[in-house]
């Protein structure tokens, strides 16, 4: 491996380099990425991820979908097809992973249920988190007052789902923004099955009170997997509805890394393309992102987890060298040959 300096203090961490450079604010969330000189993109991190997905939970009961009901319900779009019985991460098995990570790594994304209180553990890692310089980031969808203030006093962004009740998501969105929350976002699946869901909730940040210091509304792709495989992928013309509903009333939004090429496809011929391709990062997993699932096992990302040549993962907790054991595993190796071959778009899903 090449030699690399980091320069690291409460406000920012650096990675030097000859060949890829990585620059990420603390505070505000900015990242910046070069190669050898600023007009040159790294195909990848060779000294690690800059960012870890990581499943502490398996367990979730869904969110209530009507206003008749308190009882809430599992989420019919589901990629793990969680319910309320599953497994929690333990905190030793955190700290083992987390201690092994190299320091190049800047974020975690706690993949929690929707109240974020299944894993009692959650709140002890992310201060351990916080402890090593790296900045804890979560998906909730249906919060209470204590939640939001240990949220709040943790993480740098909070996304909360959207679904049928929309009450519950706005309401949750309002408690994390009254406590001071600035990276306060809606994650929302985009599918045939949800296009009005997401045209109402683009209308909603126009008008709805609730919604007045929300960040941005994000988009996330349909995998077809779990309880997912009967949903249907949202055809281009109303995704271009989408983005074009957003752009002429200058709704923030954003994308998972799985829709980049989808969003690119839309703006090619807008006046400001070249701007707002600068904040477009493609599917960045085993490139500069990686995934752990609740038994400490290492995959591409989420969603590959089970599939192709990822039936098994490789076993992060009893690695001895992370760089070595997981990070240019041959199949690690492969999956991120096959990946930048196909330039970037998912090599698993049809997105």
């Amino acid at each position: 491996m090449n030699p690399y300096v980091i320069i690291e203090d409460s406000q920012e961490k650096t990675v030097i380099s000859q060949n890829y450079h990585y620059k990420f604010n603390k505070v505000n969330g900015m990242s910046y990425r070069w190669g050898k000189t600023l007009d040159d993109d790294p195909d990848y991190s060779e000294f690690g991820p800059e960012i870890l997905d990581l499943e502490c939970t398996t367990i979730c009961c869904g969110v209530p979908q009507s206003s008749k009901t308190s009882k809430p319900t599992p989420c019919s779009m589901c990629y793990k097809s969680n319910t309320e019985k599953g497994v929690n991460m333990s905190f030793d098995t955190f700290k083992t992973i987390l201690d092994k990570y190299p320091r190049v790594l800047t974020q975690i994304a706690f993949g929690a249920d929707s109240q974020a209180t299944a894993n009692p553990d959650l709140w002890k890692m992310m201060e351990y988190s916080r402890s090593r310089g790296i900045i804890p980031n979560i998906t909730v969808a249906n919060i209470s007052d204590d939640t939001a203030d240990k949220l709040v006093k943790y993480c740098g962004a909070v996304a909360v789902s959207r679904y049928a009740y929309k009450d519950i998501c706005y309401n949750s969105i309002q408690k994390l923004t009254d406590r001071g929350m600035v990276q306060v976002n809606i994650h929302i699946c985009v599918a045939e099955e949800t296009f009005d869901m997401c045209m109402e909730t683009l209308k909603d940040r126009l008008t709805d009170p609730r919604l007045q210091k929300l960040r941005a509304i994000v988009m996330l792709s349909l995998k077809r997997k779990g309880r997912g495989t009967k949903w249907h992928n949202l055809s281009m013309d109303k995704f271009q509805q989408l983005i074009q509903f957003a752009l002429d009333n200058k709704i923030c939004i954003g994308f998972d890394s799985c829709g980049a090429h989808k969003f690119t496809q839309c703006i090619k011929n807008h006046p400001m393309k070249e701007q707002m391709m600068q904040l477009v990062e493609p599917c960045e997993a085993t490139l500069f992102s990686s995934y752990i699932s609740v038994d400490g096992k290492y995959y591409p990302c989420s969603f590959s987890e089970g599939s192709g040549d990822w039936k098994e993962g490789l076993d992060v907790v009893h690695c001895q060298d992370f760089i070595r054991d997981i990070w240019m595993n041959k199949k690690t190796f492969k999956f991120r040959k096959q990946l930048l071959k196909c330039k970037r778009n998912c090599p698993i899903y049809d997105i």
